[in-house]
Order: C-alpha cells, then sequence, then structure tokens
C-alpha cells in the first residue's frame, strides 16, 4: 500500500500537540531521510521508525509526505529574510544575499535532490510553494514595500516583480556558470551591477 493510499485509510482527527523540541526530532529526521535515500524513496513508515512514532500520528499532524517534508523544509531552514529590516533596501538586499550563501552550497543541495521529485509529483510541488516559498516571498513583498514608503522605490518600478529572480540567480547561477560559491564580493559586484541598477538604488 502506497504512503497516498494509507492515509486515505487513516480517519482524520485532532491533530495531537507537541513539544518544540519533538517537531524539531521530527523534522530533523525527514530532512536526513530525503538527503540519505532521496525524496521518492522516503517513506512515512521510515519516518515513522527513525523518530520512535506511529504512521498516524504522522499523518493526523501534516497529512501527507510533501506536506511533512515542506513543513520541515520551513522550520529547519536557518535563515529567513523575515527577520532583516535594517531600515534600507540596499542593506536588506545585501544582508538576504549574504545570510542565503552562507548556507547555499548545503541547501541547494537538498532542493536540487527535490528538483527531480518535484516535476513527477504536482502534490509536493504545491506543497513546497504553499508552504516553504510562498512565505518567503510574501516576506520579500513587505522589504520593496517599505522601501516603497520610504521613498527609496518606485511603486511603478517593473523591476521589482523580478526581484526574487534576480537574488536566487546570484545564489544559484555562478557554480554552475564558473565553478565558484558565491562570496561577499561577487555578491556586492552582482547587487550594484544588476539589482540595484534596475530597482534605482544608489
Amino acid at each position: 500500500m502506497t504512503d497516498r493510499s494509507t492515509a486515505a485509510a487513516i480517519p482524520s482527527g485532532r491533530r495531537t500537540r507537541l513539544t518544540p523540541e519533538r517537531e524539531r526530532e521530527l523534522f530533523e529526521a525527514v530532512v536526513d531521510l530525503v538527503r540519505e535515500h532521496g525524496y521518492e524513496a522516503l517513506t512515512m513508515d521510515a519516518v515513522a521508525a527513525r523518530t520512535r512514532s506511529s504512521k498516524a500520528t504522522l499523518y493526523r499532524q501534516w497529512e501527507s509526505k510533501p506536506k511533512l517534508v515542506a513543513t520541515a523544509l520551513r522550520h529547519l531552514a536557518r535563515f529567513s529574510p523575515s527577520c532583516i529590516d535594517t531600515g534600507s533596501l540596499a542593506e536588506d538586499l545585501r544582508q538576504i544575499t549574504r545570510e542565503a550563501a552562507k548556507h547555499a552550497v548545503e541547501d541547494n543541495a537538498l532542493l536540487s535532490g527535490l528538483a527531480h521529485a518535484v516535476t513527477k509529483d504536482p502534490e509536493l510541488q504545491q506543497a513546497l510553494h504553499d508552504l516553504y516559498i510562498r512565505p518567503e516571498l510574501e516576506t520579500l513583498d513587505a522589504i520593496m514595500r517599505r522601501a516603497v514608503e520610504r521613498g527609496e522605490l518606485d511603486a511603478d518600478n517593473p523591476a521589482t516583480e523580478f526581484v526574487v529572480h534576480l537574488l536566487v540567480g546570484a545564489l544559484g547561477t555562478r557554480r554552475l556558470v564558473e565553478n565558484k560559491d558565491p562570496d561577499a564580493e561577487y555578491l556586492e559586484r552582482y547587487l550594484r551591477a544588476i539589482v540595484f541598477p534596475a530597482l534605482g538604488v544608489s
């Protein structure tokens, strides 16, 4: 029986209240299993065995494997732009890229391992977008709105729509093109040459 059919067979019930420590233990186990075996080979049985929990509890808490994996990634993220508010758009973007670059190698390896699965699993794609990606996009939108309110950024600037693409490009393409990781000096040059001019930020 597959995880999806098993989920359908388990009656939904009230979610169990877990301590933050127990949740973190579960999320770390999930991410470790994805790294060790890949997303496709991950099963709720394996998570239950690794964490000494019941499969029924896992389904009551997170409903499905895709939602569990996406939630684990979200909660274990070592950096989120939600904590950044320097009062300057340029400094906000510098901090975002620098902090993200610190963890880019390991994070990219994990996300690359999920990339293939996403192309074949619409439920995983939706879960990652809803639970992992969209909250970060909303935070970036808030950073841009604050810049507009401060008068740093034109509200009608068409480049605003593509800021996230520019930042992801800064972090993700140097390894592919130059076989180097993005360091602080590279990121500063990238921001000054590409991102800041597009946004009209000095």
